[in-house]
C-alpha cells in the first residue's frame, strides 16, 4: 500500500498516454513508465515520443518537476497566449547576439506565455523587411512549439493552429498600422500618377 503512494507520489499526477511539455522539445507523450537499473539502483523514468521528431526521451519520474516537464496549457491560458500575438512586438535595442540568447532561453523555457512572446517579437510581416537566417530559425523553432501546444490543447490540427495564430498576430497593432500605410502609399502613387 505504502509503494503504491510512493510511485504515485513520485510520479506527480503525470500518467501514461497523456500529453506533456518537456522545455528543451516541446509537445511529446508519455507512451510508458519503466523501470530500469542503474549503477545498482532501481530508477523509474518516463518514456516520452516525440512523434514528429521521432524520438524518445527517457525522463526521471523524481526529476519531472526540476527539469521543467509539465502538463499541456489549460485552455484559458491557451487564450492568453493568442491574446499576447495581438501586442505590440517588444523588441530590446541589444546587440543581437544577446537577444538572440534571451530568445533562446524563453523557448527552452517551455513556458507557453513566453515562447509566444518570441513568436510576436521575431513575426514579420510581408509588408517588412526579411528576417536573418538566425532571427527565422529561432522564430520557426518557437512557433512549432505554440503550434503544437495549442493545437493538442485544442484538439484542431498544426494547420488550424496555425491559422489562430496568424490570425492573433494580424490583429497586431504594428501589422495593422503598416498595412495600413502601405495601402496609403499606393494611393498617394495613384493618385501622382493620374495627376501627371
Amino acid at each position: 500500500m505504502t509503494t503504491a503512494k510512493k510511485t504515485t507520489a513520485g510520479r506527480q499526477g503525470f500518467k501514461t498516454g497523456e500529453a506533456v511539455v518537456y522545455p528543451a522539445h516541446g509537445v511529446g507523450r508519455i507512451v510508458a513508465i519503466e523501470e530500469q537499473e542503474i549503477a545498482g539502483y532501481k530508477l523509474e523514468l518516463f518514456v516520452v515520443s516525440f512523434e514528429k521528431d521521432k524520438m524518445v526521451l527517457r525522463v526521471p519520474t523524481a526529476k519531472a518537476n526540476s527539469v521543467g516537464m509539465r502538463k499541456l496549457a489549460e485552455p484559458d491560458v491557451v487564450k492568453k497566449a493568442l491574446d499576447v500575438l495581438t501586442g505590440r512586438a517588444r523588441i530590446k535595442r541589444t546587440m543581437w547576439s544577446r537577444r538572440a540568447q534571451e530568445y533562446e532561453a524563453k523557448i527552452n523555457s517551455g513556458d507557453l506565455l513566453s515562447v509566444t512572446e518570441v513568436v510576436r517579437d521575431l513575426y514579420r510581416s510581408d509588408a517588412q523587411p526579411e528576417q536573418s537566417y538566425s532571427e527565422r530559425q529561432l522564430y520557426e523553432a518557437a512557433l512549432d512549439r505554440v503550434v503544437r501546444e495549442i493545437s493538442t490543447v485544442n484538439r484542431i490540427t498544426e494547420t488550424e493552429a496555425l491559422k489562430l495564430i496568424e490570425q492573433s498576430l494580424a490583429k497586431s497593432p504594428r501589422r495593422a498600422k503598416s498595412e495600413t500605410e502601405a495601402e496609403a502609399d499606393t494611393d498617394g502613387d495613384d493618385l501622382q500618377e493620374e495627376a501627371a
